[in-house]
């Protein structure tokens, strides 16, 4: 016996399961029986190892399987028997959390199997293990079965004197019925409770919808820094208190809690306490990624933090470079702290840079090549656009380390040829140590050869180009074919590089093959072969990739020699289901090429009608109807599914292109007072996470919002 448990029963009991028939995160869960065993077993190392491996496979990244819920019974009875209960009961808890309340998933089922283990999970809340107490009410509560549960977490909350676990069992009591709960975390707000009492009370005040007031934030203010309080708490939704509270406050997008949102903030910033500063500037980065007016609201606190204790900046430089112009009274701070010698300077130019780039470009050119992070901001990140005008030291500076291409590493090569093509021909000077490094870096210096050469170089820069395409190195021939046909409209040797690409065995290669020859029109004729012959095999199990390639080999057929019939037979495979959601980016390239087929698309009009209620597809589905077969949208339905489209962020852009092929008809008073609101509300539309990036993009959807609602207009109507 082991811990109260038949071992040999229990081994039998997995083995009668037909593991290897369901399948998990990786596949099959023949390995699940294994991982059970172990986790039941005296060897507490491989016990970890098991637990590792079943978070891995039957609770990947949140999500569930077919074989979740069968596993759920042993895990029960491995708590019940007290080996690793804690630990086995977080286990459950996770697994609850990620499933769904009803339906005939993998999601419902997994929640239904630890639903029926709630008679352990409520009797391990009265455990003498505090461990075990607190995992069992936070898995209890998971279920979301009130009824059941939330008398029984309420009588042990009454009674219960450790701290943690009362905060514990006070977020399961909110979770579980907020409404009913307000009134005992309102409660618990006063300092007759312990700190993470406190704590989970305020963030269930506003789970349960409670408003805001000067008392939630006096207490707020005295707990911080709150961190520290939720270390070791179940619920890790809640783990960054501050930034919770004050998320959820934006979230509600009324004018009191924006009011109490940035009261909170404000109030937090100006403590001047670094282990403060550095929640209060995650959470003001959060408010930035929610809240259209959170750059100007922040900007004057921020500021006036730096500015009254410059050496506490560090905490603060990603917010102010979030805050970009609204944080510009902070540059002269900055530019102190940039100028010196330290590991910090790096970090404060590319604040600078975003704050204000005009004195940040001598700083930059100063020393360019110890100031990574700033040229990474100079060039607007991976995905931006350059931010910094043509200066002559910098462009200096630019040649200095392009003329030592040897000294070059990281990202620096790409950085500098995205300056470069910026600039065009205001950096002609640098097409000498352009030439010099495209053998070393092709890939980067092609399209900046083409950028700076002035017309007088166009021949020197031509014939280099010409050698680098017919026979530099693979990975920067097409480039520099590219560049070419860019600089002097030559595409002999385009055409014979985009030949070998398509014979590739990279799908990669292919897809960017066919792409380009898309480009090229009726002067590619001479693919059409190679095309042809690109296509995937049908019948195997294509990837990703594969598709992707696929898509870009039927746009090609079509635009180069009209063969409809066959981009409609490869579009087909792409439209054909709803795969998985990382498949989303691939079926809305296979819509927009439907689109350009016109009425050569109608046989596609099934597939696509069948994408329509998926908001991530939705508009790309219009998109490509409104080409293929309007009459088979009716348009004040469409264009309320392109705004619920919108209101999840799916792909609000394309959504907004949508509407305007719809036309004025399709938009009810109705549609355009939701639009109105997505363009003027408080709330971001987009939400990402790519630094800096949120605040550009959502500008950007609200003035193409107003272009689409004045466009939308009908004739006779008011703005």
């Amino acid at each position: 016996m082991i811990h109260g448990m038949d071992p040999i029963r229990f081994s039998a009991e997995v083995d009668a399961r037909p593991w290897a028939a369901l399948t998990h995160a990786y596949g099959s869960a023949a390995d699940v029986p294994d991982c059970l065993r172990a986790l039941a077993g005296e060897d507490d190392e491989k016990a970890a190892e098991a637990l590792s491996e079943l978070y891995g496979s039957i609770l990947h990244q949140g999500s569930v399987y077919e074989a979740t819920a069968h596993a759920v019974p042993f895990l029960a009875r491995t708590a019940a028997a007290g080996i690793r209960a804690a630990d086995v009961l977080a286990f459950l808890g996770g697994i609850a959390e990620s499933g769904a309340d009803d339906g005939d998933g993998d999601e419902a089922a997994a929640r239904r199997a630890v639903t029926a283990e709630l008679p352990l999970l409520l009797a391990s809340v009265q455990a003498e293990d505090s461990d075990v107490r607190q995992a069992a009410a936070w898995a209890a509560a998971m279920t979301g079965a009130a009824d059941e549960a939330y008398g029984t977490l309420r009588d042990r909350f009454a009674v219960e004197t450790d701290p943690q676990v009362r905060a514990e069992l006070l977020g399961g009591l909110i979770h579980l019925d907020p409404a009913r709960a307000a009134a005992l975390a309102t409660a618990a707000t006063g300092p007759g409770e312990p700190a993470e009492v406190r704590v989970a009370a305020l963030t269930g005040c506003v789970d349960a919808g409670a408003d805001w007031g000067p008392g939630h934030h006096d207490a707020m203010l005295a707990l911080l820094p709150a961190d520290p309080l939720v270390t070791g708490r179940v619920d890790l939704e809640r783990g960054e208190p501050l930034q919770y509270v004050v998320s959820s406050l934006l979230l509600r997008n009324t004018p009191a809690d924006r009011e109490g949102a940035y009261a909170l903030l404000a109030a937090a910033l100006r403590t001047g306490r670094p282990e403060v500063l550095a929640e209060a500037a995650w959470a003001s980065e959060s408010a930035v990624q929610i809240s259209r007016s959170a750059r100007e609201r922040l900007g004057g606190p921020l500021c006036d933090v730096v500015l009254r204790n410059p050496e506490i900046t560090e905490a603060v430089l990603p917010l102010l470079r979030l805050l970009g112009g609204h944080a510009a009274q902070a540059g002269p701070v900055l530019a102190e702290i940039a100028a010196r010698d330290d590991d910090r300077a790096d970090q404060a130019l590319a604040a600078l840079v975003d704050v204000d780039p005009e004195p940040a470009v001598p700083l930059l050119a100063r020393d360019l090549a110890r100031r990574p992070r700033a040229l990474d901001a100079a060039c607007g990140g991976p995905f931006g656009t350059p931010r910094v005008s043509c200066d002559a030291d910098l462009l200096a500076a630019v040649r200095a380390r392009l003329a030592e291409p040897g000294a070059l590493g990281g990202q620096e090569p790409y950085r500098y040829a995205a300056l470069l093509e910026s600039w065009g021909s205001g950096a002609s000077s640098a097409l000498p140590d352009v030439l010099a490094a495209l053998g070393k870096f092709p890939q980067q210096m092609t399209r900046a050869l083409a950028a700076v050469c002035a017309p007088e170089d166009r021949a020197e820069a031509g014939e280099a180009l010409r050698r680098e395409a017919r026979s530099g190195q693979r990975e920067g021939r097409l480039g520099a074919a590219r560049a070419l046909h860019q600089l002097t409209g030559d595409t002999e040797p385009l055409l014979t590089v985009l030949a070998e690409r398509l014979e590739d065995g990279d799908p990669h290669g292919r897809r960017e093959a066919a792409s380009l020859a898309a480009g090229l029109g009726p002067r590619a004729a001479v693919l059409l072969p190679a095309l042809s012959a690109a296509v995937s095999d049908p019948a195997a199990d294509r990837t990703t990739p594969e598709l992707d390639a696929d898509i870009a080999v039927a746009e090609a057929l079509w635009r180069i020699g009209g063969r409809a019939e066959e981009a409609v037979d490869l579009l087909r495979g792409p439209l054909s289901g709803a795969g998985p959601s990382w498949m989303r980016w691939t079926v809305s390239r296979a819509a927009r090429v439907a689109a350009q087929l016109g009425d050569a698309g109608r046989p596609l009009t099934e597939a696509l009608l069948r994408l329509l209620p998926e908001p991530v597809q939705t508009p790309v589905a219009v998109l490509a109807l409104c080409a293929v077969a309007p009459e088979t949208l009716d348009g004040p339905v469409t264009a309320g599914l392109l705004l619920d489209s919108v209101e999840q962020d799916a792909d609000p852009f394309t959504a907004l292109d949508a509407l305007i092929g719809l036309g004025p008809a399709a938009m009810t008073g109705g549609h355009r007072r939701r639009l109105t609101d997505l363009a003027e509300r408080d709330l971001r539309v987009t939400a990402s996470r790519v630094e800096g990036a949120t605040a550009s993009a959502d500008e950007r959807f609200q003035e193409r919002a107003r272009e689409v609602l004045r466009a939308l207009r009908r004739p006779g109507e008011g703005a």
